[in-house]
């Protein structure tokens, strides 16, 4: 009965609420970044990447639901779903599960913690060891603005409740403008994390573009020169009098010694954790034995990889740092039937078995793309 019967995987496209991404006069010249990461020249390509719904259904008939990557390969995932079918999910590794591609892996994490949670009558945060909270603060969180709509967009996030606000930023942003702009407008309600994705890209261009901010306004920085450089991260957070973060992931960095180096070096702050759920536990505990506290990443997800990510962070001790767990704010969708609860700018952890969530099958076949993978045995 606890066999894995089947898998389906629906590919999905669900775009960006308009104005969600960037502001329409920041155009990015940054081509190889926008390669990269498959934004586009305003992000405006970042939420048309497509994702695939997983569906996993056990022989007796409980199922469990998941979310790739953007992006993921569809021949990989099929070749998952011939591993995985058939096998019996409560003598499965859960920590480590027979898939090697790590933009599919999650998906298949998530389906299985699901449909284990569902049997065994537990939330998906006790499968990772137990809860330490309920709800989980998050950020607010947009792309490249004007200093104008930087401050708009942060005074709308004040007035739902977030603490914090996250900007992705690069070296042609004038964010001492935004920080002047944003104050003007917010006060002293709420605080700004820019984040530039490494793109500062050594100590004296971010020394340069942080001259004249207003550092009582800013929570840190997140990622401004590139990762190598452990001992930049150190200056500029001895320098700067305010916290320096590192965003880690396994699934990216693929080697954990690339944190141990920072703790080794004392480098930041804190972290903004993601990947796999057991790997982002892993990676929260020893942040934790650093004395540092953590958030949990994300990618601009929808509603099933949102709230996966919300039970890692509650079963992670640290997570005490706003979360980018915002897709609400961008996407036309979460594809969930009931939406994520806010509450002053804080996620509540649905406490049901699983993950607690039901995909939302009207919403599904609104934004399926007509390619489908289905593996039965």
């Amino acid at each position: 009965m606890t066999v894995i019967q089947s898998i389906k995987a629906t590919e999905v496209i669900v775009p960006a609420r308009p104005g969600s991404l960037n502001s329409d006069e920041v155009i990015d010249r940054d081509s190889a970044f926008a390669q990269k990461f498959l934004t586009g020249e305003r992000w405006t390509e970042f939420a048309n990447q497509p994702k695939w719904v997983l569906e996993l259904t056990l022989a007796n008939g409980l199922t469990g639901i998941g979310e790739t990557y953007r992006s993921a390969s569809g021949e990989l995932l099929r070749l998952a779903m011939q591993e995985l079918a058939g096998q019996n999910v409560l003598k499965l590794n859960w920590r480590r599960l027979p898939i090697v591609d790590k933009r599919i892996y999650e998906a298949f994490e998530s389906a299985v913690l699901d449909v284990v949670g569902k049997l065994l009558n537990v939330p998906v945060a006790q499968l990772l060891g137990g809860a330490y909270r309920d709800r989980i603060d998050c950020f607010g969180w947009t792309g490249r603005r004007t200093p104008e709509e930087a401050a708009q967009k942060a005074y709308d996030a004040m007035q739902t409740g977030h603490k914090a606000f996250k900007f992705k930023c690069s070296d042609e942003d004038p964010v001492r403008l935004w920080t002047e702009a944003i104050r003007d407008k917010c006060g002293d309600g709420i605080k700004i994390l820019l984040d530039p994705n490494q793109r500062w890209t050594d100590v004296d261009t971010t020394l340069r573009l942080m001259d004249g901010v207003d550092k009582t306004i800013m929570l840190g920085l997140e990622d401004p020169i590139l990762h190598e450089d452990v001992a930049g991260y150190k200056y500029l957070r001895e320098t700067l009098a305010m916290p320096v973060y590192r965003h880690i992931s396994l699934p990216y960095t693929q080697d954990i010694r690339a944190m141990i180096a920072f703790v080794r070096a004392d480098a930041v702050d804190g972290y903004n954790i993601n990947g796999s759920a057991y790997n982002s536990v892993l990676l929260a505990e020893i942040a934790h034995l650093e004395g540092k506290s953590c958030w949990r990443g994300s990618e601009v997800d929808l509603g099933i990889s949102e709230t996966m990510g919300l039970h890692i962070a509650a079963a992670s001790i640290n997570c005490t740092i706003p979360s980018d767990l915002f897709g609400e704010l961008v996407r036309t969708d979460d594809l969930i039937a009931e939406p994520i609860q806010f509450e002053h700018g804080a996620a509540l952890v649905p406490q049901g078995a699983g993950l607690g969530i039901e995909l939302d099958y009207a919403a599904l076949n609104t934004f399926k793309t007509g390619q489908t993978l289905l593996i039965s045995v």
